[in-house]
């Protein structure tokens, strides 16, 4: 336990069930697909829960719009704002049109260009800023101080932590009980959620967290019992480069059996195999959970595995096979 987390600040699963019917209006309960290619090479039994099917095309759209609509109409009023790679700007922009409310964000300036459309096309405004977390964090401050809005960190949030576990609420509900959940694992959002819900409605189910290993700040942070944050690492998992903040460390470090790693090949390879066999897109940072699997086949072996595909916002320009 970190002894300086208040802990009124720690969502409950309680926290996770309001957050599940308070954003029902406003997401898609998404499907649950099996491949009986990927279940033969594996060995396992995979379950992929496919929130790149999602409103926004991202799971981040479950916690955006909890922290959204949980906001009272005078907090609403001025806004909301945050900083992301991505999918959270996206999905908190997709949020803040539905309530009608304005939403600056900061972005990276090497995001995908998908992605900064996909912002500007919900309504969000966007600020650039250089591609490292100090910057990132930097720049943030002055827009938020110039803008007064209501901040709604990525992951590092008790309303957006409780509304991701509704993914793994669902996942439960949908397969007929499961050994392991995987996710992959960046600022730890999506797997906080994952130990809220799960270290409730499914104890026995072990919780691993898949990185790539260019970004492995969270795989050194378990073993190493602190976090150990890297600024600006480089991998294709552009959704995976942030570290873990001291709520989504109190979940890892409690709850997560293990943290797996692969390579950029193995992730673009596991991206690949995805589009080819269950032809359905998917962004590199989800494939990082199969290529953790196919990597270590015999710790999944025989084992009804689920696996979260945590978004789908490819830009088609830039594929990541695809030189010249």
């Amino acid at each position: 336990m970190m002894k300086d987390i208040d802990q009124m600040t720690i969502p409950t699963f309680d926290d996770m069930l309001a957050a599940h019917d308070r954003i029902a209006p406003h997401i898609h309960r998404t499907p649950v697909l099996t491949s009986s290619f990927l279940n033969d090479l594996t060995g396992a039994q995979i379950f992929f829960k496919c929130e790149n099917f999602q409103k926004a095309g991202a799971f981040k759209v479950r916690g955006a719009s909890n922290a959204v609509f949980i906001l009272s109409d005078e907090e609403a009023a001025r806004g909301v704002c945050t900083h992301s790679s991505g999918n959270h700007a996206l999905s908190l922009s997709y949020a803040a049109g539905r309530r009608g409310i304005p939403c600056h964000v900061v972005m990276p300036r090497t995001a995908p260009e998908a992605k900064k459309d996909a912002v500007r096309g919900y309504g969000g405004i966007i600020t650039e800023c250089a591609p490292s977390t100090t910057s990132r964090e930097a720049v943030f401050a002055e827009v938020q101080a110039a803008t007064g809005g209501n901040f709604v960190h990525p992951y590092n949030d008790p309303r957006v932590i409780a509304g991701q576990g509704t993914c793994s609420r669902e996942l439960m509900e949908q397969t007929d009980g499961l050994d392991i959940v995987v996710a992959p694992i960046g600022g730890g959002g999506m797997i906080s959620g994952t130990c809220l819900t799960l270290s409730t409605l499914a104890p026995e189910t072990q919780i691993i967290a898949a990185e790539p290993e260019q970004a492995d700040d969270a795989c050194r942070s378990l073993k190493a019992g602190h976090i150990i944050a890297d600024d600006a690492p480089q991998t294709v998992a552009d959704g995976l480069k942030v570290p873990l903040k001291e709520l989504t460390w109190h979940f890892v470090s409690n709850h997560v059996t293990d943290i797996l790693t692969a390579s950029e090949d193995e992730i673009v390879e596991a991206m690949k195999l995805t589009w080819k066999r269950m032809k359905i897109i998917i962004e590199a940072s989800c494939a990082v959970p199969l290529a953790t699997i196919l990597k270590n086949p015999d710790r999944f072996a025989g084992k009804r595995v689920g696996v979260i595909l945590t978004g789908g916002n490819v830009d088609l320009d830039t594929l990541p096979w695809v030189t010249g």
